[in-house]
């Protein structure tokens, strides 16, 4: 055989690695609503750039008609590309090849990138679209999740992770995607679960639809496993984009820088009434926000869970940034086990990858009642306390109204080693809410007076007076400046700058116990 017959041969080779499954199951693919794994990979990245690892890797098993089943690529297609000029590592999972399960071989290839990806210090994006471990290929198969899942693990905190789950992801196929940084969702067409609705039926007696049990709204609302929900691939994919251009190559590396046109020292005089006069009336966090970050862009992480506290990424002054924040518009703004929860692992990611931490606070305490003790509100709560004790990034925190009790303490405080912390003049900083706190102090005297009514309101004006202010925090040292809100972007970001060379190590050890 001649080179160019060689050559032909591997082009043909290839050609036929491309079709996966073949023509009728990349059309099926699409009758869902579907990309394929290769159209996946060509609109995440840059033009040209996709340079594909282990094409015509095969699998190696006999088997239960295995043997009449061989193709190129075995169900994955691996490699490395770019996203806006950056590197990245990428599998997509092929559903036109046997249900893109996964196999020995196919792991095998998944592990090659991932190894890849922490020697050379760069994200891993899976696409996954599998119905789960190759049956036919028993024991070996699930020995390569846990190969796969091993890899997820060690790379935690080393290079960021982020799944898209493009179609059904089930049974022990969802823990890879579970211990990644970021998980994304496709409204109606992916599915996470540990056990689907036919054996919920026959275990529960439970009637559940794919949808609720698994689907983008539930992981996104109820179970808080899905981080973003989209309502098809490719605002998925952008999405994805999205997300790389705030976050940093590796943990060794700071995030990239974005050019903005939007003044550094821009104020906007409308924070100034943002803050209701009335205590008890609710306000749009995310409103603040926006007025203050560059062009108001907010890219909001767990949007539709815990709506009482938001997190998300931001640039301030070019530089990218991590923003947690009460939202008073919901439930007041209180922390419970699920706000906890969503904050903590935020804040945890942000500190593994140098991003620095910026802390609005209006906070009436954490959730009372049986249902929250229950569960566990104490331990919970505790993790997002850790979170913030442990960050060594830059902290910096601005408290617009209510910091009452140990929430105070919790978010992002001087005393858990917040670097500058700002209040404004609306803060209210005590142990508790006026009303509370007078009903204990002055007890006897509301029982004794004649109206007690009138008696309570005097007192609560008198303790609002004293307690409801940040100034006896400002005294202690405990508020750094309190400012006007309309100066709070340029204060922000000349705060960052200040903190642009921050060095603070946490003892050494080989790591917490935090309360799981």
């Amino acid at each position: 055989m001649s080179n160019s017959d060689k050559i032909a041969k591997l082009r043909e080779l290839k050609e036929q690695a491309k079709l996966g499954g073949g023509e009728k199951r990349i059309a099926a693919q699409h009758s869902k609503g579907k990309l394929t794994a290769r159209e996946r990979i060509d609109l995440l990245l840059d033009p040209g750039s996709f340079e594909e690892l282990d094409m015509l890797v095969m699998h190696r098993f006999q088997d239960f008609g295995l043997d009449k089943q061989r193709y190129f690529g075995d169900g994955v297609v691996t490699g490395h590309g770019r996203v806006n000029g950056r590197l990245v590592y990428v599998f997509s999972q092929d559903f036109t090849v046997l249900g893109g399960s996964l196999s020995e071989a196919y792991g095998a290839k998944i592990c090659k990138i991932m190894d890849m990806a922490m020697k050379n210090g760069a994200p891993v994006i899976g696409l996954n679209d599998s119905g789960g471990a190759r049956i036919q290929e028993g024991v070996v198969s699930l020995g390569a999740y846990a190969d796969i899942f091993l890899r997820n693990t060690l790379a935690s905190g080393v290079v960021p992770q982020i799944s898209a789950v493009m179609g059904p992801c089930a049974g022990g196929a969802v823990y890879s995607p579970a211990i990644t940084d970021f998980i994304f969702m496709v409204n109606h067409t992916s599915h996470m679960f540990v056990t689907g609705p036919n054996v919920v039926k026959t275990v529960t007696q439970e009637d559940v639809s794919f949808d609720d049990l698994g689907g983008a709204e539930t992981h996104a609302s109820k179970s808080g496993v899905s981080h973003f929900i989209a309502e098809n691939e490719v605002q998925c994919l952008q999405d994805v984009k999205r997300l790389l251009s705030f976050i940093p190559q590796n943990n060794a590396e700071d995030p990239p820088d974005l050019a903005t046109e939007d003044p550094v020292d821009r104020q906007d005089e409308s924070l100034n009434t943002s803050v209701p006069d009335n205590p008890n009336k609710p306000y749009d966090i995310k409103e603040v926000i926006q007025r203050i970050v560059d062009d108001g862009d907010f890219f909001e992480v767990h949007e539709h869970y815990a709506g009482n506290i938001c997190v998300g990424f931001a640039h301030l002054g070019g530089k990218s940034v991590g923003i947690v924040g009460n939202q008073p518009a919901v439930l007041a703004g209180v922390l419970d086990i699920d706000s906890s929860l969503k904050a903590a692992r935020f804040v945890r990611f942000c500190d593994a990858f140098n991003i620095p931490i910026i802390t609005f606070v209006d906070v009436p305490g954490f959730l009372p009642g049986t249902d929250q003790e229950w569960r566990g509100i104490i331990k919970h709560g505790a993790k997002l306390l850790y979170a913030y004790c442990e960050a060594t990034v830059p902290k910096i925190t601005v408290i617009t109204r209510k910091a009452y009790g140990g929430a105070y303490d919790v978010m992002s405080s001087k005393h858990i080693r917040g670097d500058i912390n700002f209040a404004w003049p609306s803060a209210e900083i005590a142990v508790m809410g006026p009303k509370g706190a007078v009903e204990i102090i002055f007890r006897k005297e509301i029982e004794a007076a004649k109206d007690k009514a009138a008696a309570v309101e005097s007192l609560v004006n008198e303790y609002r007076e004293k307690f409801a202010n940040p100034y006896i925090a400002a005294e202690r040292g405990y508020i750094d400046s309190v400012i006007e809100p309309a100066e709070t972007r340029p204060r922000l970001i000349r705060a960052l700058h200040m903190l642009e060379n921050k060095v603070e190590h946490n003892p050494k050890k080989k790591h917490g116990n935090i309360p799981l």
